[in-house]
């Protein structure tokens, strides 16, 4: 993971379908963009930022990560969007993004 970018953040999901999400978000992602994705961990080249995913302890995980700012919040908005679709059955309205300071 590269963690020299301008622009990060993170969020976080509690559920117990955090493995399947991943799944989910990463075969529908490589319809379009790059992806690598284990049973708990994903990650995809979105256009103009990187997205990871980590499914631990009832959670899922979500970084974002652009050179940009505009990058980075068209993968945050990515991320959301498609998390908020498939997760409709567990009412998820929307993500908390926490900024994390460029180094």
């Amino acid at each position: 993971m590269d963690m020299d970018h301008s622009y990060s953040g993170t969020a976080t999901f509690e559920t117990e379908k955090a493995e399947r999400y991943i799944a989910q978000l990463c075969k529908h992602f490589a319809h379009k963009v790059e992806v690598k994705y284990s049973q708990n961990e994903g990650w995809a080249a979105l256009p103009g930022s990187e997205a990871f995913m980590k499914a631990e302890n009832g959670s899922l995980q979500f970084k974002v990560f652009s050179q940009t700012e505009e990058g980075y919040e068209r993968g945050k908005y990515i991320i959301e969007d498609h998390i908020v679709r498939f997760a409709f059955r567990e009412k998820l309205d929307g993500l908390y993004w926490k900024e994390i300071p460029a180094s």
